[in-house]
């Protein structure tokens, strides 16, 4: 059966500090090698990932905004996926779009005592600030689509009270590096409509998926092979499933480590 792998981005695949992906080049170049889909499962947004996915040299299709979109190269599959037709991509829209989203952010956070920023409060400079990004980077991760990503500074129930709010209003949320209002979709969402497509292309599939997040939670469940992992302090999400692995090591040097071990025991079962 061919692998297929769905990975998160800022904490699994890049470093959370400096966001280098240098400690998971030995498997990155394996995984080249060998032709395995790797798959960007990111609450990034499209502009971010395009601009990520040229400094990986990868060509696959990839997940946006916590599964809020796919997008899939032109004529990546040989046959017809549904989805609106923009410059080089198909893109699958699953998540509300992003005026709507900002509409009903904005009214939970109205009259809760807490400093509530959105994304979309923030200039890119302030957003560089912040977040450790280039500018560049901050203006990219502006263009978003379906996704708010949330500054949140008050007490627990301050912080309860928002995201009841904000399911009053209409809409979910997750964590990862930061908070997200957001649709009623997940990464998960995303893996099993290309998993769908990666069956009709190889017939059989075997799927890895990485991620160090709550957010990443549904992913992981769409996994053959659910990885989580490390974080920079040594501790772990609280995710628990079947067949769980968790890594040794926190970011890339663990999605190394994690990856070249699966790799390896695909390969002998193979031989075997």
């Amino acid at each position: 059966m061919k692998p297929v792998i769905f990975t998160d981005l800022d904490g699994t695949l890049l470093s959370k500090t400096d966001y280098s992906f240098k400690a998971a080049e030995t498997a990155l170049e394996r995984v080249k090698k060998a032709g395995i889909p790797l798959i960007f499962a990111s609450s990034r947004t499209k502009a971010e990932v395009i601009e990520l996915r040229a400094q990986f040299n990868n060509t696959h299709p990839f997940i946006v905004e916590n599964g809020g979109g796919i997008l899939i190269p032109e004529g990546y599959f040989p046959f017809e996926v549904e989805g609106d037709k923009i410059p080089g991509y198909t893109f699958i829209k699953l998540g509300k779009p992003y005026e709507e989203v900002r509409k009903g952010f904005e009214a939970a956070r109205e009259g809760v005592p807490a400093i509530i920023k959105g994304f979309g409060d923030l200039t890119h400079k302030e957003l560089a600030i912040i977040t450790g990004l280039s500018t560049d980077d901050c203006l990219r991760a502006k263009e978003r689509d379906f996704d708010e990503p949330v500054f949140f500074r008050g007490t627990v129930e301050t912080e309860r009270e928002f995201f009841i709010r904000v399911e009053e209003n209409g809409l979910k949320w997750t964590r990862g590096r930061y908070f997200h209002v957001l649709g009623a979709h997940n990464k998960g969402d995303g893996a099993r409509i290309l998993k769908d497509c990666y069956k009709r292309l190889y017939g059989g599939i075997v799927t890895i998926c990485l991620g160090d997040g709550f957010n990443d939670l549904w992913l992981l469940r769409e996994a053959d092979y659910p990885v989580l992992i490390m974080k920079d302090d040594g501790k772990f999400e609280q995710i628990y499933l079947d067949a769980l692995i968790k890594t040794d090591a926190p970011g890339p040097e663990g999605w190394n480590k994690a990856l070249t071990a699966i790799l390896d025991s695909l390969e002998a079962s193979k031989k075997g």
